[in-house]
């Protein structure tokens, strides 16, 4: 395998995708179908209420999908949300993926434990695949 490699969650992109997609359509259509007289209810900050709401919403699922894992050859980026953290290659002892687990693991030379949501469980067999890859990349020379 060619470095750098990154493996990235199939099924939490596509589900971010399709429930914002389908929020949006659901709140447009219904905003649209409203009768004027109700529209003009609605405050500004009512309004400002909804769309920050909505904005939330969009940057959680930003934030699901963005995750990653990235080896390199000296290094591994792990990208959970929107925090980014970089670990020496060598610094990272195991990878793991317990029955049922929600995510990989990462277990550090230092005795702590970092989950990598990029290789999510829910994705299967590709999840299975992107671990023993990744262990393979960490124990190669």
């Amino acid at each position: 395998m060619s470095l750098p490699h990154t493996w990235r969650p199939l099924g939490v992109r596509m589900a971010s995708l399709i429930f914002g997609a389908g929020l949006l359509a659901i709140c447009a259509m219904a905003w649209v179908g409203l009768d004027q007289e109700i529209r003009d209810v609605f405050t500004v900050p009512q309004r400002l209420t909804l769309l920050g709401l909505g904005l939330m919403i969009v940057a959680a699922l930003h934030a699901l999908s963005r995750s990653r894992v990235t080896a390199e050859v000296d290094r591994v980026v792990v990208v959970n949300g929107y925090r980014r953290r970089v670990f020496d290659r060598h610094a990272v002892v195991a990878v793991s993926m317990g029955r049922g687990a929600p995510w990989a693991t990462l277990d550090l030379d230092d005795g702590s434990t970092v989950p990598v949501m990029g290789i999510q469980g829910s994705d299967g067999d590709r999840a299975r695949v992107a671990v023993r890859e990744l262990r393979a990349v960490l124990d190669a020379p």
